[in-house]
C-alpha cells in the first residue's frame, strides 16, 4: 500500500497487565522520556504513558510487541541508551532494518528492549526511502 499515513491514529490505548506495577512504571517512566511520552497518570496499579495503560499486578500480558514512534533515529538512540543504562536488557541495537523498510513505508531505524515481563518494547523513526 502506498502513501499511507503514518501520523495516522489507528489505536485509542493499549493495556498490558503486568506482574510488578512499580518495576514496570520504572522501565515505561525511563525509556519512554527518551521520546518524550511523558505519564499521564500513576498510582500503585499502574500507570498511563500517551497511549499504553500498565495495569497490575496479575499474569502478564507476554509475549507482546510494541512500537513507538520515535521523530528522529537520535530518539531512537537514546530511548535504546537510556533502557541500557538503567539496567534493561537489549533486544537489538539501534539500526537500519531493512527487512521492515521499502518505499511505501520508508526507511525503518530501530532498537528493541525487553520490558521487566519479557516483552519486545521498540522506538522507531520511519525516514525517506532512498
Amino acid at each position: 500500500m502506498t502513501g499511507w499515513d503514518w501520523d495516522r491514529v489507528v489505536f485509542d490505548h493499549v493495556k498490558l497487565t503486568v506482574s510488578d506495577p512499580e518495576a514496570s512504571k520504572a522501565f515505561y517512566r525511563t525509556v519512554l522520556a527518551a521520546l518524550e511520552i511523558p505519564a499521564i497518570w500513576e498510582d500503585e496499579r499502574g500507570g498511563q504513558y500517551a497511549n499504553l495503560v500498565v495495569m497490575g499486578p496479575g499474569e502478564p500480558s507476554t509475549p507482546i510487541h510494541i512500537g513507538f514512534v520515535a521523530r528522529t533515529r537520535e530518539e531512537v538512540d537514546a530511548f535504546h541508551e537510556a533502557g541500557l543504562a538503567a539496567g534493561y536488557r537489549d533486544h537489538g541495537a539501534p539500526g537500519v532494518r531493512e527487512q521492515y523498510s521499502n518505499e511505501a513505508a520508508g526507511l525503518y531505524y530501530a532498537a528493541f528492549l525487553f520490558d521487566p515481563d519479557g516483552n519486545n518494547i521498540e522506538a522507531v523513526h520511519r525516514g525517506d526511502y532512498a
